[in-house]
C-alpha cells in the first residue's frame, strides 16, 4: 500500500510540475528531443549499439541451438529459421523496428 500511495504522490507532483511549466516548455522540451534524436552522433551511436545487439542475439541462438539440439519443437525451429534467413537477406533494409541494418 505504501508504493501505491508513493506512487500517486509522484504522479500528482508531476501533474502539477507539469501544468506549472505549460505548452510552451513542453514543444522546447520535444524540439530539443527531437534535434537529440537527429543528432549523427546519435544515431551512429543507437545502430551500434542495435548492430552489437544482433551480433550478441546471433551468437546467443547458436550457443542455445548446440545445448538445445532437437529437444526444441519443430515450429520454433522452423520460425527462428526464416527470421535468421530473412534478416541475413535484407541487410541494408529497415528493420521491424525501423532501424536500418547498416
Amino acid at each position: 500500500m505504501r508504493y501505491k500511495l508513493t506512487f500517486v504522490a509522484g504522479l500528482a507532483i508531476g501533474y502539477v510540475i507539469g501544468t506549472r511549466a505549460g505548452r510552451e516548455r513542453y514543444e522546447q522540451l520535444r524540439k530539443s528531443a527531437r534535434e537529440l534524436a537527429q543528432n549523427p552522433a546519435v544515431r551512429n551511436a543507437a545502430e551500434s549499439a542495435a548492430q552489437g545487439g544482433r551480433e550478441f542475439a546471433g551468437k546467443a541462438f547458436t550457443s542455445v541451438s548446440d545445448k538445445v539440439g532437437d529437444k526444441m519443437p519443430d515450429s520454433v525451429a522452423e520460425r527462428v529459421r526464416s527470421l535468421r534467413e530473412k534478416t541475413q537477406r535484407g541487410l541494408g533494409e529497415e528493420d521491424d523496428w525501423g532501424t536500418s541494418n547498416t
